[in-house]
């Protein structure tokens, strides 16, 4: 027989046991509980009738009466001849209603008060023989409830005996049923082991015996398991290494006792020693001898106050550069489940390269100290020509050259700042509009000639076109194309010296044109090629830094590039610079 056939013939044996306990004690409580109702209902219903006209008569002989009590009486009278359950009881409320009956008569004739004293008394002593007989039928209720309990308790008592008994022998004799395999099936599995391939014995074919058998087939999947976490432990372990080695940050690793456990190549060449020198030593005796390691355990130890949260920065020489990085430190924690707590494990101390923001933040007060001078030198000559329009000394044409200038002046202002308004267009992802239309370049040449005559006159530069009569329409912004040469033709103009020429010329190469601008200025060392098209680049000339504001080549590019096109510039030192873009052919 199987462990679970065992264990449901026990469990039924008591649940029958139960079952026969309860269906007994239910009948007998159910007999009692009838009973007490019909005692509850026929007897002690009566007696409160009866305590309720006891009451009313003490009412009719108070002096005086008092009014209610007669009529209380009559109602309790009534109630009890609807509630008559014993013998003779009927007699004594046809009785009682006769006498009440008379009591009334005797009121309404104003009979002498001996009269009426003598009924009430007669009234009284009916009503105490209607208590003293249903008191009298209860208690002999309570008697015959009283045996009947005798006589169940003693039946339950045999039967709870019984069921002790063979309760006894099923709590003794199952735990031996069930627990004797088990305790042998854990001994086999203490013996097994995955590693070795070791199996448990099948002696059995019950659900001991199912269960080795499954447990024999976990070992193997263990086993199996096994062998594949191991290899995709070590694939995780390579895979964090190399994600820790490779990192451009120095990360360092400190224990809670100080002990230096990991050094990744980044942190070891910024310490200066080589990382197996470093792990596994304290961080208090390195630092003794490498100074570098003692400013990060001093930062370490040091908690910035609140209204000063920036982590501390170090500039270093990194390949022969400066290198500048960010401390942060921040605790290990790791939960014990042992201790329900979380534990303090150590420190992590976290080297970030800010090398390019700092770049990023050069670049951009070089800008604005650019912007400033780019600003202030117009606004100045601007200011000079007002003072000069104001004196009357000056004649008309001096006034006409004035006038003339502070227009340049103007547009030179207006450029810029329709610079500075594209570039804060495009960082805020507003993007580019475009109005794409057949656009003849000869046309866009024509409005670039005129915006910048006076700046070629200034500079005595002569302009060259060679654009071919056949030269096709292309699809293009004509707004956003005339900027981009004029861009072009204003750099020109800038690096030229005086007196040399600027040659556009124009050429259609498959479906697309490509338009190119020379000048004859210093030229642009090939690792500057890229360079100048992004935002705020200048190239270092003997000089020193020259030119605009750094945004126009970066917008060009955006407005050519977002047509379909490409901007690019073939330069070297010495040999003046060329730049070419394309735009589609308008099909």
């Amino acid at each position: 027989m199987t462990l679970k056939n065992r264990i449901r013939l026990s469990v039924l044996t008591m649940l029958l046991l139960l079952l026969i306990v309860g269906v007994y004690s239910y009948n007998v409580l159910h007999g009692l509980d009838r009973r007490a109702q019909y005692v509850r209902r026929a007897n002690l219903h009566s007696v409160e009738l009866g305590r309720q006209m006891l009451w009313a008569l003490s009412g009719l002989t108070q002096q005086p009466a008092r009014p209610a009590a007669l009529e209380e009486f009559r109602r309790a009278l009534t109630r009890e001849g609807a509630n008559i359950t014993e013998p003779g009881e009927a007699e004594l409320v046809d009785s009682l209603t006769q006498n009440l009956a008379d009591y009334q008569r005797l009121l309404d004739n104003e009979a002498p008060l001996a009269a009426r004293q003598a009924e009430l008394l007669q009234l009284q002593a009916q009503t105490n023989r209607l208590l003293t007989m249903n008191l009298a039928a209860s208690g002999a209720h309570g008697e015959e409830a009283a045996r009947t309990v005798r006589a169940a308790k003693t039946t339950l008592l045999l039967i709870l005996v019984l069921s002790t008994v063979l309760g006894v022998s099923l709590v003794l004799r199952l735990p031996r049923i069930v627990v004797r395999p088990l305790r042998r099936l854990s001994a086999d599995i203490e013996l097994a082991n995955p590693s070795t391939g070791a199996r448990l014995p099948i002696e059995r074919q019950d659900e001991v015996g199912h269960v080795a058998q499954a447990f024999n087939r976990v070992l193997g999947q263990m086993q199996d398991l096994r062998t594949a976490s191991r290899a995709e432990l070590l694939m995780q372990r390579n895979r964090m290494e190399s994600i820790v080695q490779g990192l451009d940050e120095g990360l360092l690793l400190i224990d809670q006792n100080r002990r230096i456990i990991l050094v990744n190549p980044v942190a070891s060449e910024l310490l200066g020693q080589p990382a197996e020198a470093l792990i596994g030593q304290l961080a208090a005796d390195v630092a003794q001898h490498n100074e570098f390691l003692q400013k990060l355990l001093d930062a370490e130890a040091t908690t910035p106050p609140r209204d000063s949260p920036e982590p501390p920065e170090y500039t270093v020489t990194r390949h022969g550069e400066e290198a500048y990085y960010r401390l942060s430190v921040n605790p290990i924690l790791s939960y014990n489940e042992l201790t329900a707590q979380t534990e303090f494990v150590g420190h992590i101390l976290s080297l970030r390269n800010i090398s390019d923001f700092k770049k990023l933040d050069q670049v951009k007060s070089n800008f604005l100290a650019t912007v400033s001078h780019e600003l202030k030198t117009p606004l100045a000559s601007i200011n000079l020509s007002l003072k000069l329009l104001q004196d009357e000394r000056t004649d008309t044409a001096e006034r006409q050259r004035i006038a003339g200038g502070i227009r340049l002046e103007t547009q030179r202002l207006l450029r810029m700042v329709g610079e500075l308004i594209d570039v804060s267009r495009l960082d805020a992802g507003v993007g580019i509009k475009l109005n794409p239309e057949p656009v003849a370049l000869a046309l866009v040449m024509d409005y670039a000639d005129d915006t910048i005559m006076a700046q070629l006159e200034d500079k005595q530069l002569e302009l060259h076109y060679e654009l071919p009569e056949d030269l096709p329409a292309v699809r293009a912004d004509l707004e956003k194309t005339t900027w981009v040469v004029i861009n072009l033709m204003a750099n020109a103009i800038r690096y030229s010296p005086p007196g040399e020429q600027i040659h556009i010329s124009a050429e259609q190469r498959g479906e697309l044109v490509q338009v190119s601008v020379r000048d004859c200025g210093p030229g642009i060392a090939p690792e500057y090629h890229e360079r100048i098209f992004k935002r705020f680049a200048h190239i270092p000339t003997k000089e020193g830094l020259k030119g605009g504001s750094g945004l126009g080549l970066s917008i060009s590019r955006e407005f050519i590039t977002s047509q379909g096109g490409e901007l690019w510039v073939e330069s070297q030192p010495g040999c003046g610079s060329v730049f070419h873009f394309t735009l589609p052919v308008m099909s």
